[in-house]
């Protein structure tokens, strides 16, 4: 019954998740591109940027693995020279995307918190920068996972399949390599996203007591308030839909039994519930911008407007 029940779960939620997150996260960032939203350059990067970094694991995670290999487990993605390919590919999207979430929540850190610094830190060449580098820096990271893997079977003089060799599950340099990638992953992250967001707070309730008392402007409270609404809903929803993973991760290593196949252990279910959620998040920053900015929400409706006037004139011209 748990087998059936969480992989009924993984077959119905997958093509939902596939469905709703390819073209929400393409819509997300053509909207943001316009730089029409009232956003800064810099903060449209990082949105742009992390709506293109869940588009990608919608695609490698979700539609590849999660549906194309699912339904299909001996295509082109279980070939040996593949395998290993695929698997950093997966951890490189999913690694860039999580480090993209820390990066908009340090900027908006030190937009808030560090006065001097944002004048120089808080431009669209930084955010550049910044982007570029988190590409670079997780692309090597995970370079090793091309040369962990050794093929499955051979069938018909052809290696099918990869796991992991047996110097990986033995030698300390593997698996210090493996929890650098877990740490890196999943609690590192939450971590300091969890450590600037209480900053900020801190920062903001000292700053809302001194204006206040001076009766600052309006305005920029208001402008405060907008920033601060975007990075808590973001941030927020990160830290909600990464814990069950996290919590994964912590029980496993330290009990040093990782996750198996037994459909029915608590420690797969729970491991598939995370990952699951994980994907949801790739899913969930248009959402939160539609909840959190109004221009957003118009260009959206202006765009769907656009949408259904150009099917309503292509189905005329067929009709004719």
């Amino acid at each position: 019954m748990g087998r059936a029940l969480i992989l009924f779960v993984k077959e119905v939620s997958y093509p939902i998740l596939a469905a709703f997150g390819l073209p929400a996260n393409v819509l997300t960032a053509a909207i943001l591109y316009r730089g029409k939203c009232g956003l800064t350059k810099g903060i449209t990067r990082y949105m742009v940027a992390m709506a293109m970094s869940g588009l990608l694991v919608i695609i490698f995670h979700v539609l590849l693995q999660g549906i194309y290999g699912y339904y299909n487990p001996n295509s082109f993605l279980s070939l040996s020279a593949v395998c290993p390919s695929d698997v950093y590919l997966r951890i490189v999207t999913l690694d860039y995307s999580v480090w993209l979430t820390v990066s908009f929540t340090f900027d908006r850190f030190v937009s808030i918190c560090c006065p001097k610094l944002r004048l120089t830190y808080c431009t669209d060449r930084t955010a550049t920068t910044v982007i570029v580098s988190m590409c670079a820096l997780s692309c090597i990271k995970y370079i090793p996972f091309q040369f962990m893997y050794e093929p499955r079977f051979t069938k018909d003089n052809v290696n099918w399949g990869c796991w992991p060799r047996p110097a990986y599950l033995t030698s300390i340099w593997w698996i210090m390599f493996s929890w650098m990638c877990s740490i890196s992953l999943s609690f590192l992250p939450c971590l300091l996203i969890l450590l600037f967001n209480g900053l900020t707070v801190r920062n903001m309730v000292a700053a809302s007591r001194v204006r206040r008392r001076l009766k600052g402007n309006d305005t920029e409270a208001e402008n405060r308030r907008k920033s601060m609404v975007l990075l808590f809903t973001v941030s927020g929803v990160y830290i909600l839909l990464w814990t069950t993973e996290t919590v994964t991760f912590v029980c496993t290593r330290v009990t040093v039994s990782p996750v198996d196949g037994n459909h029915t252990s608590p420690s797969y279910i729970a491991n598939e519930v995370g990952v699951l959620l994980i994907y949801v998040n790739s899913c969930a920053n248009t959402c939160i911008y539609g909840m959190t900015q109004k221009k957003f929400r118009q260009e959206v409706k202006n765009a769907i407007s656009h949408v259904t006037r150009c099917l309503s004139h292509l189905l005329k011209l067929v009709r004719m």
